[in-house]
């Protein structure tokens, strides 16, 4: 065991954590101000749910004795089996203990998840949230994450990890674990919940609070530097290499991002600068530790572009991504893990061989195997979820909860009280009436006229 490395990992792993509730804060300074706590439970909903599944099942099927050729890992590790010893025979994944390694992987799992709730916002039900994020953890997450991240051999050398690696796909940080799969995942919620009332038309569907979103980008980005310098399990020189790129492709991607703006819209906004710097930060995952420097600023700037562009495809195709879901991380994904096969140069950590250094399409014909394998999956099975928790249990709140702001009817909540109009931050008929918008009563029916007016809310 290494005391530096363990140190590192241990860090990176407290700052990925820190990422969702950055998510927290930007998805729910982009959503209206009667549905930001719901936007935001949901990303602290994923964090304990996601934890508590990630230390029982979770780890043991992304990383446990390879089954199925590859497909998942079996149950071996169920509950952390394995990896609690201490001491002398303390089970180490390189140079640190398992266990740092165990929650390092855990706080991907629960962001990725995360991600995915920013394409339902103002009109998903809370517990319909929570059981699509335990199934989709289960179902889609953990058989990805081994796809792609288990690089285990066995005594003899001989691979016994997940096959998209054991394929030579390269994806150091999580470009089609993490984002093209939380991208397709919510193209699928879109598609079942359907629009919001007032899709492209009503302009209280702008973001109600922008520094809010600032602020959420600028921890996002903060808590990258854990997550793809991290990645590297260890305190050297791959963590510094993936670090400077995980700084000059999203500054680069804002720059592009802004550029787009300006010529398409006439004005450059702090909207954008965030969402631009999301965008570089999920291209450059995958890649961070695969091209130098120059073609990072490269990535970043077409990142920025791409992305700016593909968030209005919800208005030309018909599908209502709340909070450009797909835009930004599965079309991000999607550029940053092909943009390896291009550009991946062979003295870079990850020593792959793209086109440009005279790789042939050898890479690129496998980075796109991995990235639209995990988008098809991803999405099949995300929607069939979706499908079913909308036969069963409803996943969209009522069209009267929905106006009347998801934040009074799910959770009994405000975010911003009014006290000219003698709001006091609950639910004017407190827990039971939450409680019966989520079983299929309409508790909005039982408000005063001048609560359906929207006094209570600000």
């Amino acid at each position: 065991m290494n005391a530096g490395d363990t140190a590192w990992v241990l860090a990176s792993a407290a700052l990925v954590l820190l990422m969702t509730p950055g998510l927290a804060f930007f998805y729910g300074g982009m959503t209206r101000a009667k549905s930001v706590l719901n936007m935001m439970m949901m990303s602290f909903g994923a964090i304990a749910l996601v934890g508590v599944l990630w230390a029982t099942v979770g780890y043991s099927m992304s990383f446990g004795t390879d089954a199925f050729g590859g497909l998942i890992g079996n149950l071996d590790k169920f509950g952390l089996h394995g990896a609690l010893s201490t001491g002398q025979d303390m089970s180490l994944a390189g140079t640190i203990p398992e266990l740092a390694f165990v929650g390092f992987q855990g706080v991907f799992a629960i962001i990725t998840v995360a991600l995915v709730s920013g394409s339902i916002a103002d009109r998903a039900k809370f517990g319909s949230w929570m059981v699509f994020a335990a199934l989709f953890s289960v179902l889609v997450y953990f058989p990805v994450a081994h796809w792609v991240f288990d690089a285990n051999k066995d005594a003899n050398g001989n691979f016994i990890g997940g096959w998209l690696n054991h394929l030579g796909v390269i994806d150091f940080a999580g470009g089609t674990a993490v984002h093209i799969n939380a991208g397709a995942a919510g193209l699928a919620l879109a598609l079942v919940l359907g629009k919001r009332r007032g899709f492209g038309k009503d302009p209280n569907h702008r973001p109600h609070n922008l520094p809010f979103v600032m602020l959420g980008a600028g921890l996002l980005w903060f808590g990258w530097f854990g997550f793809n310098a991290g990645s590297a399990l260890a305190a050297n020189g791959t963590a510094a290499f993936a670090w400077i790129n995980t700084l000059v492709a999203p500054c680069a991607a804002v720059l592009g991002w802004l550029i787009v703006e300006k010529i398409r819209d006439g004005h450059a906004t702090s909207l954008g600068a965030a969402s631009g710097a999301v965008a570089g930060l999920v291209a450059i995952t995958p890649a961070c530790a695969a091209i130098s420097p120059l073609y990072a600023i490269i990535l970043g700037v077409l990142a920025g572009a791409v992305c700016a562009l593909a968030v209005g495809l919800k208005y030309r195709f018909g599908y209502d991504d709340s909070l450009d879901v797909v835009g930004v991380h599965l079309v991000g994904g999607l550029v940053g893990t092909l943009f390896i096969g291009l550009a991946a140069s062979p003295g870079a950590p990850s020593a792959g061989t793209g086109l440009f250094y005279g790789g042939g399409f050898d890479l690129l014909g496998k980075q796109a195997i991995g990235a639209f394998t995990v988008l098809g999956y991803s999405f099949l099975v995300s929607l069939l979820i979706g499908l079913l928790i909308k036969a069963t249990i409803g996943f969209r709140v009522s069209s009267e909860a929905e106006e009347a702001g998801v934040d009074i009817a799910i959770h009994a909540e405000t975010a911003y009280s009014s006290t000219a109009s003698g709001g006091n931050g609950f639910h004017p008929l407190g827990a039971k009436g939450a409680a019966e918008e989520i079983s299929g009563f309409n508790a909005d029916d039982l408000l005063t006229e001048s609560t359906k007016a929207g006094k209570v809310t600000s």
